[in-house]
């Protein structure tokens, strides 16, 4: 094999960006986000998928949340209210034996997963379904037409990419596409949502685990984790039966949105880790003494910034289950308000009880393309707190896809409700 010695010499903005165009372009490939570009290559869209992080996945991966919530009623035979891809990923990870669910917690059925295996799941379905991914993407710049988003300008450790399509998702979490668009934008007063750094803790001692009593971890927390820093005195400790594994909750957090803080956090929440750990095995040694922690993730981030819709979801309509004439989801999953260090504040409903998002919280008024999913829609700290969870997320994303597909080249505040609300039938139990 012959080598050559030659090179060429090039400077930054010697030639223009890498081009990338779309029918949609999805900004965040968290789970919500998934969805959303799914269900519209489902619709033969031709769609972009860009994140900032080097993996798809999100959070439901990348800060190793484990565990599906929100995907079922409430009740001792709880019904399943959210379909589209959940219906592919219970199936799926099913069969692969990699899912637990967990009949009983907060009266309802949580799903726990196999972190790898949903990374896995969700990059070959995104990689068969022809969808073009852009990864490690920064935004830098939204171009506007009026009342239409046109394109996203991106930096890449590669080079510079435009993105133009029909219609955009905001699924970042933080409203970064409303935000850099110009677009009002909220923050909360007044609240300090707190975030959790998870773990996956590996070598753990199953049957003393199970025979741990929870409410004597949480006292030994509460009395003896604020000297280690430790401030946190509820949580869970979730083992994967069979696996010698167990997802752990029992950390909190501050989320900041300010660049500097925001990478500091990173750090914090390792070394949060550590202490969390070493006080697991000092407390008990039964279940923790060979533990060590397989993967830290990135913090998981409960609420910063949103968009401002057409409507703010509140707390009200959560707790009255208020009816909407635009609904797209139905959710039956607690206020579930982490707004203190040291504990969060928890309202369950009633067997019977299910909650609605209008599309409206998902629409900027000053836009006509643009819809936002996950924890970024327009809703109060209390309401936001029952619906950013994965079963609603799902379903936003499914609807904005299909908001977007019947909203064409007008506009998604013009679309036939109707039209939407039968696609969307099985999310909505209609």
């Amino acid at each position: 094999m012959t080598l050559t010695n030659e090179t060429r010499i090039l400077r930054r903005g010697d030639g223009p960006p890498v081009e990338a165009a779309g029918d949609l372009c999805v900004l965040g490939a968290g789970i919500g986000g998934i969805s959303a570009a799914l269900e519209a290559a489902r619709l033969g869209k031709r769609v972009v998928l860009v994140d900032g992080a080097p993996a798809l996945g999100g959070q439901a991966v990348g800060a190793q949340i484990g565990t599906f919530c929100g995907l079922f009623g409430n009740g001792p035979d709880p019904i399943r209210l959210t379909h589209g891809i959940a219906d592919d990923i219970l199936r799926d990870l099913g069969a692969q034996g990699e899912l637990h669910y967990i009949a009983g917690r907060r009266n309802t059925v949580i799903v726990q997963y196999g972190i790898d295996a949903l990374a896995r799941w969700i990059e070959e379905r995104v990689r068969r379904a022809g969808i073009t991914v852009i990864l490690g993407a920064l935004l830098r710049e939204v171009g506007r037409a009026g009342k239409r988003i046109a394109s996203l300008d991106l930096l890449t450790r590669y080079g510079e990419v435009r993105v133009t399509a029909s219609g955009f998702v905001d699924a970042s979490g933080d409203a970064a596409l409303a935000w850099q668009a110009g677009l009002p934008v909220r923050e909360a007063v007044g609240v300090n949502i707190q975030g959790t750094q998870m773990v996956l803790l590996e070598a753990i001692d199953e049957a003393a685990l199970a025979a741990l009593d929870r409410s004597e971890l949480l006292a030994r927390l509460a009395a003896k984790g604020p000297a280690q820093g430790l401030h946190r005195r509820d949580g869970f400790v979730f083992a994967f039966p069979g696996r010698g594994v167990a997802l752990v909750n029992l950390t909190h957090l501050d989320t900041p949105l300010d660049p500097l803080a925001a990478s500091a956090m990173v750090l914090e929440g390792h070394a949060l880790a550590d202490r969390l750990l070493a006080f697991l095995k000092e407390e008990f040694p039964a279940a923790f003494a060979s533990s060590r922690i397989r993967s830290y993730g990135m913090p998981g981030i409960r609420q910063t910034r949103s968009i401002v819709g057409s409507y703010q979801l509140t707390a009200d309509d959560v707790r009255s289950g208020r009816a909407f004439d635009d609904a797209i989801l139905r959710c039956a999953w607690p206020i579930e308000l982490h707004d203190r260090p040291d504990s969060a504040h928890w309202e369950a409903f009633d067997d019977a009880h299910m909650h609605f998002v209008p599309l409206r919280s998902l629409m900027p008024p000053e836009t006509d393309n643009l819809i936002a999913v996950g924890r970024c829609i327009d809703a109060d700290p209390e309401a936001l707190s029952s619906v950013r969870v994965m079963g609603p997320c799902i379903a936003m994303g499914a609807a904005a896809a299909h908001a977007l597909d019947l909203a064409g080249a007008g506009s998604v505040h013009q679309i036939d409700i109707a039209a939407l609300r039968q696609r969307l039938a099985q999310n909505l139990g209609i």
